[in-house]
């Protein structure tokens, strides 16, 4: 694991999901049933398939993005600065884009590193995954096709938590 990544490379992110229907009964009857499959595994005999429904964000297949937060640090004369974005509202695609154009403009460098809380597994694949949906181009940093594990741009505060130095 590399530590030795300087502040104003590191772009920190966190993302809110939640379901891509506000209420299981807007849900169309295949969509109902598939949702019915795919959480079977999870869902205690004590909860309905309805009431288990509000927590279909953390599953890409039936959440969208409402929220990408970021941070990042720039040099403003000779001290670092902390700058806080956040891309939110109802228009998924749109938060996408902008979220986009962000890396594509200022974290391309080979030296940029994305970092989040459980970002592997969670946020960076959930990212990518909504943009396929949309058919939004991934960002380089995004596109992980062929990458060996080293040379994956990202850094996981929760393995970082874990690291047994």
């Amino acid at each position: 694991m590399n530590l030795s990544v300087k502040l104003n490379e590191l772009l920190f992110l966190d993302i809110e999901t939640v379901p891509e229907e506000e209420n299981w009964s807007a849900l169309s009857k295949e969509r109902q049933e598939l949702y019915e499959k795919k959480t079977r595994y999870q869902r205690k005999e004590e909860a309905t398939v309805e009431e288990f429904y509000q927590r279909a964000g953390i599953w890409v297949e039936f959440g969208k993005i409402i929220c990408i937060s970021v941070g990042y640090f720039v040099d403003v004369a000779n001290k670092k600065q902390l700058r806080l974005t956040s891309f939110f509202g109802d228009d998924e695609q749109q938060i996408l884009i902008d979220f986009k154009v962000l890396l594509d403009k200022h974290f391309v460098k080979n030296s940029n590193v994305l970092c989040a809380h459980n970002g592997k597994e969670f946020d960076f694949p959930f990212i990518a995954r909504r943009m396929i949906v949309h058919q939004i181009e991934l960002p380089r940093k995004l596109n992980l096709f062929g990458k060996k594990p080293w040379e994956v741009p990202h850094l996981d505060t929760l393995e970082m938590c874990n690291y047994q130095i």
